[in-house]
């Protein structure tokens, strides 16, 4: 499909969520005090008609709407609360399952997305360290956004969003499915939740049952991260299927059914410049990595996630617009970094000439990791910690053309090579 249809559709679907939520205007809240700013403060603005780049009365009212800033968005996938309304505020109030920062900026138009887990430990007002996953059913989407702000050297979150985790089920079947590709079979019980996985392995369209069940599964011993994985994943493919020309003639059916799901203090004006921003983003500049820490062997949870910053510098810029001094970038030499190289087929000559030619350059610590289920056509270069020069070099190395900047490699590599039919 053409490129200028899939954003023709990305837009077209913007445009009807946000009609969805200017329906209910009456719900939201302010995320600070005296939201009512200005155009420049909010950072959008409004175009004479002569300089609107679209034309067409489709098109005409959002492309008035230009972000000049940019804002950060605080994203929920918050659980539902059980004996609320569905829609109501008080069905909001639940901890989120899901956290992400979204920033959305128009200076090197890019969207860049950081996942933080569920169990990285944050200090709440009045109740002292907890995890990150409380902050909202403590005291709503503002102390989620301020005990977030604060753990991120005070970095700016101007809005947020919050969706019912029951909202993924009802959109994935409404989009007729997701492809995923599930790695290894996934099976899980848990009566007390009443959460019973069982996906099989390979590629699968799920339907939103099993969506759910992806997002999910947890294996013991890798903790929440690979969730974090198939959060990112599971993002991937609902952006591919959105842009299916199939997704249009249930968009009306789409807007019913999720309207009820979502919970925002976005502007109108606010979402009319972010659905317009998304006609000049590239694929390859919708970039997602991981709030980097540790799992903490020698806390009494073993599933409390610790911030680790030290060095983050250029990662905090990025992802979160912060600028400090005292978060100086350590500019750690590349052949020092943590570099996994990992096959798509069973070609185990290539996975040890890729290998050779990196310690050649004096890398000192690469190393294998099991092939990928899913032969790959295409080799790739993935960004797990946001490093895109050091991947920008490994290019230049070994001649792969794709970069994936998103934290969907080797959980525990800085880059990871993944290895297709295409290297020679």
């Amino acid at each position: 499909m053409p490129r200028w249809l899939f954003w023709i559709l990305t837009v077209v679907m913007g445009v009807t969520l946000s009609g969805l939520l200017v329906s209910s205007l009456a719900l939201w809240t302010p995320l600070w005090s005296g939201v009512d700013k200005t155009e420049d403060e909010l950072g959008w603005s409004t175009l004479d008609a002569e300089d609107a780049p679209l034309t067409g009365d489709l098109w005409s009212n959002i492309s008035q709407y230009q972000l000049k800033k940019p804002m950060n968005i605080l994203v929920l996938g918050v659980e539902p609360v059980p004996g609320t309304v569905e829609g109501s505020p008080e069905s909001f109030a639940g901890n989120s399952d899901t956290m992400l920062l979204v920033r959305v900026n128009p200076e090197d138009k890019t969207i860049r997305v950081l996942s933080i887990p569920k169990g990285t430990m944050i200090s709440i007002p009045e109740r002292g360290l907890n995890k990150v996953s409380q902050a909202n059913a403590s005291d709503g989407p503002v102390l989620a956004a301020r005990v977030v702000s604060r753990s991120l050297s005070n970095a700016p979150i101007h809005r947020y969003i919050r969706i019912s985790t029951d909202g993924l089920r009802q959109l994935v079947d409404q989009l007729g499915g997701v492809e995923v590709f599930v790695p290894k079979p996934m099976q899980y019980e848990d009566s007390a939740q009443k959460l019973s996985i069982n996906l099989v392995s390979g590629w699968q369209t799920l339907d939103g049952e099993k969506a759910e069940q992806y997002v999910r599964f947890r294996e013991q011993n890798s903790g929440d991260l690979e969730r974090v994985q198939r959060q990112q994943t599971m993002l991937l493919a609902l952006r591919e299927r959105l842009w299916s020309p199939k997704v249009l003639p249930r968009l009306p059916q789409l807007t019913r059914l999720t309207r009820k799901y979502f919970d925002t203090n976005l502007k109108l004006e606010e979402m009319m410049a972010l659905v317009n921003f998304t006609l000049k983003v590239e694929q390859n500049d919708f970039q997602m990595t991981l709030l980097p820490g540790i799992f903490s062997r020698l806390s009494a949870d073993p599933d409390s996630y610790w911030l680790d910053l030290n060095g983050q510098a250029d990662l905090l810029a990025n992802y979160a617009g912060v600028n400090l001094a005292s978060l100086k970038q350590t500019n750690k030499p590349i052949t020092s970094l943590k570099i996994a190289v990992q096959n798509t087929g069973n070609r185990l000559e290539q996975t040890q000439k890729v290998m050779e030619i990196l310690k050649k350059q004096g890398f000192t610590n690469v190393y294998a990791v099991p092939n990928w289920a899913d032969e790959r056509a295409k080799s790739e270069i993935i960004v797990q910690k946001g490093n895109k020069q050091a991947a920008s070099e490994l290019q230049q190395i070994l001649n792969i053309n794709h970069i994936d900047i998103s934290a969907t490699g080797d959980i525990q590599s800085d880059l990871t090579i993944r290895i297709g039919k295409d290297w020679k």
